[in-house]
This record gives C-alpha cells, structure tokens and sequence, in this order.
C-alpha cells in the first residue's frame, strides 16, 4: 500500500533546485588553473628570485598532470555541465592528492602553502553532500599526518637547513586538521541555509504559479458556463419536445429520459461554476458535515453503483459555512470515485472534538502505481479504458483532481491519496481512498481560505 499526504510543503525537505546547486566543469576547471598558475609562480620565485634549491623538474611534473586534466576536461566534457555528486568529489581528491605532492617535494608540513587544503574541504563542504564532504576530510587528515613524517626538505639557503621544532610541526598539524574540519562544517552549514532558503523560494514560486493556473481557470469556467448557456438552454427545449411526444415506454423513451436527466445535471454544473469565485453566495448559509455529504452524492445515484454513505463522531455534528468551492471540489472526487467503481463508493464522514475526516473509497483498479506521487499535479490524468464515463479520446486532462485538490487544500485541508489492497476488503477487490482531513476548529470557521490569492 502507497500513499501520500497532501497540504503546503514542508520547505524545509524541499530540495528543488539541487541540480542546479551542483558543481559545473567550467568551475573546477578554472579554479585549478587558478592553481596551476599560483603554484608555477611559487615555483618561479621560490627558484629565481629567493635562490632557493627545490626539485623543479618534479614539481613542474607534477603541477603539469594538472594542465593535463584540464585540458582533457576542457575536450571531453561540455565546460556548462553539471557534476554529480561523486566526479566533483573525485576531482577534489585529485586536487587533493597533487598539492600533497608538491609539499612532499618543497618541505611537507613545514610549507606555509599547507593552508591551501582547506580549498578543496571548502569547495566541498559549499556544494556537495555531507557524505562526500567527511571522506575528503579524512583524506586532508592522512595526507597532513603523512607529510609531518615523509617528506623532502623545505627548500632553504644553500649551506642552511631550517629544521622545525617538533612541537611547532605538531600545531601546524594541528591547525590544518582543525581549520579543514572548522571549514567543512562552516561551509556545509552556510550553504545549507542557503539551500533552504533557495527551497523556500522556489516551493512559494510553485505555490504562486498554481494559485495562477487555478484563478485562470474560474474565469475560463465563467466564461464557458457562459458561453454554454445558450445551446444548452435550446437543448432543453427541444429535449421537452421530445418527452412530450415520445412514449415512455421502450428503449427511445429511455433514452431521452437519460438525456433529461444529463441535461439538467449540466444546468447544475453550470450554475456551480459561475458561483466558484462567488464569496458571497449563500451569506447565512451553514452546512453540516452530513449534509456535505447528501448533497455531494445526490447527482451520482443513478449511475449503475451503489454509494453508500456513513455519518458518525465523538460529540456534536460540526457545521461550517457553506462554501461552493468546497462542494466543487468534493463533488468531482465522488465523480472520479463513481466513474472508477466496480459496484460500489463509499462515503464516510467522521469527526472528534480535534478533527473531521471525510473518507471516499471505491473499489475499482486504483490509481496507477506510477502516477500516485503525481496525482493532483495538473495535465496529469488517470483516465484510461477502465473508466465507465469519458473514455472516449481527448477526454480526461487531469484538472479535475487538480481544481479539487487546491479548493479543498485553500479551505485548509489535508488531501491524502492510497491504494487499497485487495486483502484488506471484503469482496476481494482493491481499490482507492481519498481521505480530507480539517481540524475542527478550522471546518467550523466556515472553510475559510488560508491561501486563497485575489
């Protein structure tokens, strides 16, 4: 069994921009030649002009390998590519790994270019994951504790030898253990809030964009019931016509029976669509949890499945104001229930004194397993040939559960969409649930919008 919850997310797990958040080839590639021309120029200094002796033809190896794999980089990969997670800190490792080469040549710990480890931690710690980060700490630590012990003379006066005391190398050692872990943690922290933040934003954008989507599409549902006014009020007529001079009996007359019947099901769609946006409709109107329930299943009776509705609770029946986006909303999940439904939808209403849950099962096909952490989203549909309504193509955009899921969630909701197993039921066929959770104190304010956006 799967399910998912559904409100306002939860911006502090929200990860929305971590690819764009990853390191690009152009980065690292520049950096290290930043790298490459600081060391060559140490080099040139340190021989040239301070006249010291030092190993020049290993080290310009060395810082060469280098210019090699920027090169190679440069050729093999677009210089606008994103790494993962594991190349970047494998191209760190390298970083780290030849500038222990170069102190091993030019004296170890006792180079005062050993603070240059804590670039690599700091990259890191600034871009990749934790997990990436602590290993190449650890790396840092081996190779300091290394060179204290194995490693070339630091190039010096010729006829001098600068020997270091012990306990000086040991707070050198000290201090770039420290100063990598201090800047790992620093840095990794720092763009952690920087990533929630970035979230935050993002999650609000989404957020901005739906609500936009959304008020788009009650002016086109106001337009449309608009607009449909006319040709449906001429069908009417003609479909009256017709009953009047049809015989009732026989499978004609059946047929225009049920096209009366869908006639005026239209009119009362229509009439609910131009009264979405309408805040003041039904001023002193009150509704309870029971009668949300009656008036959401009344239009779906006749359709070939049996609803079944249930109303129970710990103390008083909560009453909220009555609210046509809410009805809307409701309204098109029993649809959707009806419409998937072997034989049978349930409606079950139950409250406490803390919350009121309204639960709508069905037990058809379910919603497809690799759909149900989509469902809601819009342009999203769970249509197939299994549905008894609207299979026909072009049918089924996936709005619906999209316009209900943001009217029920504005009146403050909490949407959570499952499979049910076929264990669980007792006919031996599975199924689906919606359940809409309020807190009570909420439901009986009136359903009023924490999110609503004019």
């Amino acid at each position: 069994m799967s399910s998912m919850a559904w409100r306002t997310p939860d911006l502090s797990n929200l990860d929305l921009g971590r690819r764009a958040r990853r390191l690009r080839v152009d980065t690292l590639v520049r950096l290290r030649w930043m790298a490459i021309a600081g060391q060559a120029g140490a080099i040139f200094v340190t021989s040239e002009f301070l006249g010291f002796s030092l190993p020049i033809g290993l080290c310009a190896l060395v810082i060469a390998m280098s210019a090699a794999l920027n090169m190679v980089l440069r050729l093999r990969t677009s210089m606008s590519q994103r790494l993962n997670d594991r190349p970047a800190a494998a191209l760190l490792a390298y970083d780290l790994v030849q500038l222990s080469a170069l102190l091993y040549l030019t004296g170890g710990l006792e180079n005062p270019f050993a603070l240059l480890f804590l670039a690599p931690i700091m990259i890191s710690g600034a871009s990749l994951a934790p997990r990436w980060t602590f290993p190449l700490g650890m790396l840092t630590i081996g190779a300091a504790t290394l060179l204290v012990f194995f490693h070339r003379p630091l190039p010096w006066f010729e006829g001098e030898a600068l020997t270091l005391p012990v306990t000086y190398l040991a707070g050198i050692w000290v201090s770039v253990v420290l100063g990598a872990t201090f800047a790992g943690i620093y840095a990794s922290r720092v763009a952690e809030e920087a990533r929630k933040l970035s979230d935050a934003l993002a999650a609000t954008e989404l957020i901005l964009a739906r609500e936009q989507h959304l008020s788009q599409l009650d002016g086109l549902a106001a337009a449309a019931a608009h607009e449909l006014g006319t040709p449906l009020a001429t069908i009417t007529l003609a479909v009256r016509e017709l009953v009047r001079q049809v015989p009732q009996e026989g499978p004609i007359g059946e047929d225009v029976a049920l096209i009366s019947q869908e006639v005026t099901r239209c009119r009362d769609i229509l009439r609910k669509l131009k009264s979405l946006g309408d805040d003041e409709a039904w001023p002193m109107g009150s509704m309870s949890i029971a009668q949300i329930v009656e008036e959401v299943t009344e239009p779906h009776q006749d359709f070939g499945v049996k609803i079944v509705a249930s109303c129970s609770g710990i103390g008083e029946e909560p009453i909220g104001r009555r609210n046509p986006g809410v009805l809307y909303g409701i309204g098109n999940l029993v649809e959707n229930a009806v419409d998937f439904a072997r034989s049978k939808v349930e409606i079950a209403a139950y409250w406490t004194a803390e919350r009121v849950t309204l639960q709508i099962t069905d037990d058809g096909p379910g919603f497809a397993p690799h759909l149900l952490d989509r469902i809601g989203e819009p342009y999203v549909t769970t249509r197939n040939p299994d549905r008894r309504a609207k299979s026909e193509e072009g049918a089924g955009l996936g709005l619906g559960l999209f316009i209900a899921k943001t009217l029920v969630e504005r009146s403050g909701a909490t949407m959570q969409i499952r499979n049910i197993s076929s264990s669980v039921r007792d006919n031996g066929h599975g199924g689906a649930a919606v359940t809409l959770v309020w807190q009570r104190q909420q439901f009986e304010q009136g359903f009023e919008s924490e999110h609503h956006i004019s």
